[in-house]
């Protein structure tokens, strides 16, 4: 089970947001229109083997929901499970989604190898630059607290406003970092220097996965490459508390495509020895064709002024 469909990610979800609603193993949250009494149901990374139609579509149409996203589940399409869980979804009536929310490219590293068969698997210039900020004085701290909370969520704030991508409020993270933090599942790992903070991750510790969906950077002292050091210490993390898979949480589309905004952190990301996966793409269930077309219209023109908001054009 991903961590996004847990019991701890429902509980988290409960306190920030749209409130999730359970519908046998299937976690979905609502999201209402505007002046109506409809709503569109999300629901990522589920496992197809998992979902009762019958029930799901049962618990919809009790919340008033036109239509439910099955957003980019974690099964690799070259798997033959890829296959049968694509069957699932079109023998259901499923229909492909017209945009993925979670990126549908990641990378994943094999955790079960020695301390010593990951590092040589490194790219030999993320091995020098590991090495050579630790000589420097680099040091990674894992944070504790509403302090080291704080050192987390300046840098991932500075790092969103200079690189012009869109963060959650303060408050989504702080709920995340206080009930994922309380039971272990979410840790947050900072590289300093001279005890200045330079880079910070949170990383989550699910179902013997490992993953890295938050960091920042301020920037400085780039040249004592503290990235790589965190990076490797975060490994190491993952292998302390006996995960099998380091889930790297999203990669480019083309790794030859190097006017990707997304390909620098993906080409940083698959040096530390990661294999380059692509998962199936999100279907969605309709149960009222005419309010879901309308939907489509009204998300595409929304992220086409985000878009233009950003410069994306």
């Amino acid at each position: 089970m991903h961590i996004v469909q847990s019991p701890v990610w429902e509980k988290f979800r409960q306190s920030y947001g749209a409130e999730p609603v359970r519908a046998g193993e299937v976690l979905y949250t609502m999201h209402p229109i505007p002046l109506m009494e409809k709503y569109y149901a999300y629901c990522p990374k589920v496992d197809p083997f998992s979902i009762n139609f019958e029930d799901l579509i049962i618990s919809l149409k009790e919340n008033n929901c036109f239509a439910i996203n099955f957003d980019v589940p974690d099964i690799l399409i070259t798997s033959s499970k890829g296959e049968n869980a694509i069957e699932i979804f079109q023998n259901e009536g499923c229909v492909k989604s017209p945009r993925n929310n979670f990126m549908r490219h990641s990378l994943l590293l094999d955790l079960t190898q020695t301390e010593e068969q990951l590092f040589s698997n490194l790219h030999s210039k993320h091995r020098y630059n590991t090495r050579y900020a630790r000589r420097k004085g680099v040091i990674v701290r894992e944070e504790e607290g509403e302090h080291g909370f704080n050192v987390f969520y300046d840098l991932l704030r500075k790092t969103s406003e200079q690189q012009g991508f869109y963060i959650h409020p303060k408050e989504y993270y702080w709920n995340l970092w206080n009930i994922l933090g309380s039971e272990g599942v979410a840790r947050i790992l900072t590289a300093y220097y001279q005890n200045i903070p330079l880079v910070s991750w949170m990383f989550f510790i699910y179902g013997n996965v490992l993953y890295y969906p938050y960091g920042g950077s301020s920037g400085k002292h780039g040249n004592l490459h503290p990235s790589n050091l965190l990076g490797w210490e975060g490994i190491l993390l993952g292998k302390k508390e006996e995960c099998e898979v380091f889930d790297m949480w999203g990669a480019c589309p083309d790794l030859e495509d190097r006017s990707d905004p997304r390909w620098g952190y993906t080409n940083f990301k698959i040096k530390f020895g990661a294999e380059y996966v692509e998962y199936i793409p999100s279907y969605d269930l309709v149960l009222e064709p005419f309010w879901y077309k309308m939907f489509n219209y009204a998300n595409e023109a929304r992220w086409l002024f985000l878009n233009f908001k950003r410069g994306g054009f």
